[in-house]
């Protein structure tokens, strides 16, 4: 039986991968750059670091510092959380739920300052790793590695909730057993969802019982 549960942030607790579309589709616009129609698919699960050097030098906005980059897109995904924080309907009860059962730790992409944003909203006490504090980013295990070890286990004690392609693959890669729950939206590739050990469509599906038949 699994031993804790990892979740990631976004696209699994707040559908938050259409407002960060929005906000840097939004940026690169006011700076005369071009948002390519795959372009989500490509800065999903990146680092802050990762994805502001790429709006830097890939869409036609050079000149910008990657760093000023980060921080313009990220005060907007602030601003945008506080007027409001768009939950996944069930989220919150089902990241409780399964808090209650086992430990829970979060591994998400998200700069440490929307992390906290939406656990305090949510209220969940639980560890929590940033990309932006590891080497690399999501496809990499470096950041789900870095959650594991905060709950003290191995990876193949633990269970991942992911969304993603990137996603999908870093859980994988990390040694933990996957869990699937796809946004319509944002569909994962065939080949990173069939890393999965199960998949759900809502997640409101992922009971506890589920988890511990893993």
């Amino acid at each position: 039986m699994i031993a804790a549960v990892v979740f990631d942030l976004d696209g699994v607790i707040v559908d938050s991968e259409v407002v960060w579309e929005r906000v840097r589709r939004g940026y690169v616009a006011d700076h005369g750059g071009r948002w390519p129609d795959d372009a989500q698919h490509r800065l999903m699960g990146m680092s802050t670091p990762e994805w502001a050097a790429y709006l830097a030098t890939e869409f036609d906005i050079a000149g910008l510092d990657p760093k000023a980059v980060a921080e313009d897109v990220v005060s907007a995904m602030a601003h945008e959380y506080t007027r409001h924080l768009p939950l996944i309907d069930g989220a919150a009860e089902t990241a409780h739920a399964v808090a209650g059962r086992w430990p829970v730790a979060v591994a998400s992409s998200s700069p440490p300052r929307l992390i906290e944003v939406v656990l305090a909203t949510i209220g969940l006490d639980v560890p929590w790793v940033s990309s932006e504090q590891v080497a690399r980013g999501k496809p990499f295990p470096d950041v789900y590695l870095a959650a594991v070890g905060r709950l003290g286990l191995s990876p193949a004690e633990c269970a991942a909730v992911e969304d993603s392609s990137n996603g999908l693959r870093s859980a994988h890669a990390a040694g933990t057993r996957v869990v699937a729950v796809p946004r319509p939206e944002y569909p994962p590739a065939p080949d990173a969802l069939a890393l999965a050990a199960l998949t759900v469509h809502d997640i409101r599906e992922l009971t506890v019982e589920r988890l511990a038949a893993l």
